[in-house]
């Protein structure tokens, strides 16, 4: 069984492990310190509460001595800040009812009825959150049953934890879609800057061998049938050469678009790969249904590079024997719908959610980069929507372009 320690993992990943445990470690203490907090001021309304009960079972005892004891239960009453209410021993509020509460809110205005029942309710509420103090005579007669619930003060704080995880919970995630998008924007223009610094290298070499080209016509030698061809194909290489780098030098800039046919676009790729498939010693068919007359803002260049792309992993798909690539464009009112289907070996349902991941790739070359930038100048470029919409090993895969009219 292979292991891995700590010191093996990137520092990002130590990063991200440090601050998930800091934040354990802050919502368990604030929990827990929370939790003391609460037992402790339950206990002490326990106490304050007992000590109301014991002052009217003294006031009831025989031992008690006429006096004035008002001061002593005003003191007592006044100390007392939570919800109470005094029942008999069947639970119904003393009279007068005025007398049986206290800390708790109630329609002056409503039935004497109304009243009891509703301080009936908070009885049997108060009962499941406190045990009841019962006020005795000597002979344990229940003289008046002491039922109490919790503070305000106590309600707040079992309800700030919640909020603290919650604040903690939401910074996490404003730091974490921070950090993402700093990360993605980073890697942006890492690639943004490679493309065009890449278009740049290639410019420059590419005009030099045009230049030669040019010469190399004008030479006499360039009358010999044989070699006025291969010119004619090293030029078409250089023009596509420069294509690609005016492809590369769009990466990041704001593309034009233009209204544009859809089908003849289209066309214009599959006349390139018909001439150039016999090269790579498959037989594979390319079909284009429907479609004449459908129209779109496209940037021709950039989209002419996705349906390339999609193209290129149909042929790499279709391993041997006879192939197919079929595009079939369909309209809707408001859109264009391009799907691009092969009967190659398909994906695998396991890979299906990486296909787009920049770095992804089955083959034993390429970057794997083909579909993230193709997906990329669908929806960034073009407001449109690059999906797989079905693959099954053995049996082929269609992709699908979506664009707007």
């Amino acid at each position: 069984m292979k292991t891995f320690s700590t010191s093996t993992l990137p520092r990002s990943s130590k990063t991200k492990i440090f601050l998930l445990a800091f934040a354990f470690l802050f919502v368990a203490g604030t929990l827990w310190y929370t939790h003391t907090i609460v037992k402790a001021l339950q206990a002490r309304e326990a106490q304050v509460a007992d000590l109301y009960a014991k002052s009217l079972q003294y006031l009831a005892s025989d031992e008690f001595q006429t006096g004035d004891y008002s001061f002593v239960l005003d003191e007592i009453i006044w100390a007392i800040d939570f919800p109470m209410i005094l029942t008999d021993a069947q639970n119904e509020p003393i009279s007068p009812l005025s007398s049986a509460y206290r800390n708790i809110d109630i329609d002056s205005s409503a039935s004497p009825e109304s009243q009891r029942a509703l301080l009936r309710q908070i009885v049997a509420e108060m009962d499941m959150m406190n045990e009841p103090i019962y006020v005795t005579h000597k002979d344990s007669v229940v003289l008046t049953v002491v039922h109490y619930g919790e503070s305000p003060l106590i309600t707040t704080l079992r309800w700030l934890p919640y909020v603290e995880i919650a604040l903690v919970a939401l910074f996490i995630f404003i730091g974490y879609v921070s950090f993402s998008y700093v990360k993605r924007h980073e890697q942006s223009n890492i690639w943004v800057g490679m493309a065009r610094e890449t278009a740049h290298q290639l410019g420059t070499p590419i005009s030099s061998m045009m230049g030669w080209i040019e010469l190399l016509k004008s030479d006499e030698g360039s009358r010999d049938p044989e070699f006025a061809q291969t010119l004619h194909d090293m030029e078409n290489d250089l023009l596509r050469l420069s294509k690609i780098a005016d492809r590369f030098s769009k990466i990041g800039s704001k593309p034009d678009l233009r209204e544009e046919n859809v089908t003849e676009v289209i066309e214009r790729v599959l006349k390139y790969f018909e001439r150039r498939i016999p090269n790579t010693g498959k037989k594979v068919s390319l079909i284009l249904k429907d479609g004449q007359s459908a129209r779109c803002m496209l940037n021709r260049e950039l989209f002419e590079w996705v349906i390339e792309n999609l193209i290129k992993n149909a042929l790499d798909a279709i391993e041997e024997g006879l192939g197919w690539i079929s595009i079939s464009i369909d309209e809707t009112a408001h859109s264009v719908i391009i799907d691009v289907t092969d009967n190659g070996k398909g994906i695998d349902p396991s890979h299906r959610r990486d296909v787009f991941r920049p770095g992804f790739s089955t083959k034993t070359r390429g970057w794997g980069l083909g579909l993230s930038l193709s997906k990329r100048i669908i929806e960034s470029y073009h407001r449109g929507k690059l999906s797989l919409k079905e693959s099954r090993p053995g049996h082929g895969t269609t992709f699908r372009i979506k664009l707007k009219k």
